[in-house]
């Protein structure tokens, strides 16, 4: 029998409670795997609560782990028990202790990234790789914004694209924030609350405007980024934390032959191939240095509601996750 934390009503974090439930033996395809840390997202709170309705109840909800393969089914090849591996789902159920896993989207994990580091990087770690060089493919010189700038994605994303060459401009809510944004790389940082983001770029780059927007804000801030497009410049809306993006006229983009994404970075990880892909490029930068992040804090797999209620409650300062 493994721990789980079964989703069956929606609503506050009380109703993430613990339950045991049978794993069995792995199919053809699978491995059966015990999990040593599990990520905790934002997109577990909005399952949680309804907001997303993605996850059919009864259900486990959580979409990033790390663990080690316990056993492997038929037709598996590629893996072994005692195997460190690490993976990201848009079917859900990480939140227990044990798991069946379609092998397909397992990666192993490389001595130098601890369990617990892997859990809390890399779903952000995947989408910043694919934000930096899938999406639009950052080199030297080029003009950059990114929203949210201090946030998990954020500081990556500006540790990233500063490590490759960009000139970084963040976005932050306070001063406390611009100071991790800087750390992360950030030459320039705008308090957006205290000043008009879309004047101090135009300052900052001599009326020019920059060659990429990484927006996960959405409907606050997707005016101001397209405004803030060089000719040529792209809009990446990966994110809607403030609200989804209310219909606009796509010949705005004419204005200086600007591009419009909304990636996903399940689609992108859909693909065997590309997901080993970036995930070795995001286990190279983090091995070398190039991108540092910490273990998220750590609660016991069965307190995942205490979890859930700092994570709303904004007191946390940084990533959160649970240990079975």
């Amino acid at each position: 029998m493994a721990e789980a934390i079964v989703l069956r009503e929606y609503g506050g974090p009380e109703v993430l409670r613990s339950e045991s439930i049978e794993v069995g033996k792995p199919g053809p395809g699978e491995l059966r795997i015990r999990q040593t840390a599990v990520g905790i997202n934002f997109h577990d709170v909005y399952v949680r609560s309804g907001l997303y309705r993605t996850l059919s109840l009864p259900g486990i909800p959580g979409i990033e782990a790390a663990g080690v393969v316990e056993e492997v089914g038929p037709g598996v090849s590629g893996f072994a028990a005692g195997d460190r591996i690490a993976y990201v789902t848009a079917r859900y159920g990480t939140y227990t202790s044990e798991r069946l896993l379609p092998a397909d989207i397992a990666i192993r994990l490389p001595a130098a990234i601890d369990d617990k580091l892997a859990a809390t990087v890399l779903l952000k770690g995947l989408t910043a790789e694919m934000l930096v060089r899938q999406v639009y493919r950052i080199e030297r010189g080029h003009l950059v914004l990114v929203h949210a700038a201090a946030g998990g994605v954020g500081r990556l994303l500006c540790q990233w694209a500063s490590h490759l060459g960009a000139t970084v401009i963040g976005t932050v809510g306070s001063t406390e924030k611009a100071e991790i944004a800087r750390a992360a790389g950030c030459k320039h940082v705008v308090l957006y609350r205290e000043e008009n983001f879309v004047e101090r770029v135009r300052e900052i780059t001599d009326g020019r405007g920059v060659d990429i927007v990484y927006d996960s804000v959405g409907r606050d801030t997707f005016e101001g980024s397209l405004d803030s497009l060089a000719t040529f410049g792209h809009l990446a809306n990966f994110g809607q934390s403030s609200g989804s993006v209310t219909a606009f006229e796509v010949a705005r983009l004419s204005k200086g032959s600007n591009a419009l994404s909304r990636p996903v970075v399940f689609h992108y990880v859909a693909d065997r191939a590309k997901l080993e892909g970036m995930s070795t490029a995001l286990f190279d930068v983090l091995s070398r240095g190039a991108l540092t992040a910490q273990p998220g804090k750590a609660f016991p797999l069965a307190e995942a509601a205490a979890a859930h209620e700092e994570l709303e409650s904004r007191r946390a300062a940084g990533p959160l996750l649970l240990v079975p």
